[in-house]
C-alpha cells in the first residue's frame, strides 16, 4: 500500500515538474495557450486581431490585396473581401508557408457576383510569405501585394497556426 501511494506521489510530482519544462522546451506559455474564438481584420488599419471572448490575444499588422479599398466583387479584382466568414481549412503545406483558408465567397458574395454576371472568385487565405520570400519579413507590409488575401510573416503564421481552429469566425471590416 505504501509503495502504491509513493508511486502515485512520484508520478504526480513528475507531471507537475515536467509540464512547465515541456512548455518551456516547446516555446509555449502555459498561460497563453488560449484558442482564438474569432479573427477581426480591419482593412483600413491593416490589422488582424485574434480574440478570445472580449480579450485581445494578439494584433498583427497585415498586407492586403493590391486594390484594398472596397469589397471583393469578382475574380481578379485584387480586393480583399469584406463580411463574415469562417476558417474552413488549414493548409500546412501552402506555397505561402502555411495558410488558413477563408470561406469566401459567402451567399451574399455569390449573389452580388451573379447580379454583375461575373465569377466571385475564391481561394482567399490568411497566409505567410512562403520559402521564396520569407526573408522579406515585416517589410512585406510596406505595400498591399496579394490577390485579395491577408498576409503576415512566416513567423507570425507559425504563431497564429496553433491558436486558430477550423470553424473560427473571421470578420473582415472595411
Amino acid at each position: 500500500m505504501v509503495t502504491l501511494a509513493k508511486s502515485a506521489v512520484v508520478c504526480l510530482l513528475a507531471g507537475v515538474l515536467l509540464l512547465p519544462a515541456a512548455c518551456i522546451a516547446s516555446g509555449a506559455d502555459p498561460q497563453s495557450a488560449k484558442l482564438a474564438g474569432r479573427i477581426v481584420i480591419e482593412k483600413s488599419k491593416r490589422t488582424m486581431t485574434l480574440m478570445s471572448g472580449s480579450t485581445v490575444l494578439k494584433v498583427y499588422k497585415v498586407a492586403l490585396g493590391g486594390q484594398p479599398v472596397g469589397a471583393k466583387q469578382r475574380i481578379g479584382d485584387h480586393k480583399t473581401p469584406e463580411g463574415l466568414y469562417v476558417v474552413d481549412q488549414k493548409k500546412p503545406n501552402s506555397i505561402f508557408h502555411r495558410a488558413l483558408h477563408v470561406s469566401y465567397p459567402n451567399a451574399r458574395d455569390r449573389e452580388n457576383a451573379r447580379k454583375l454576371g461575373v465569377s466571385p472568385g475564391g481561394d482567399i487565405e490568411i497566409h505567410g510569405l512562403g520559402a521564396k520570400y520569407g526573408w522579406v519579413g515585416a517589410a512585406h507590409r510596406q505595400v498591399d501585394w496579394t490577390d485579395g488575401c491577408i498576409a503576415v510573416t512566416n513567423e507570425e503564421i507559425d504563431e497564429i497556426w496553433p491558436l486558430v481552429a477550423v470553424g473560427t469566425p473571421v470578420e473582415i471590416k472595411p
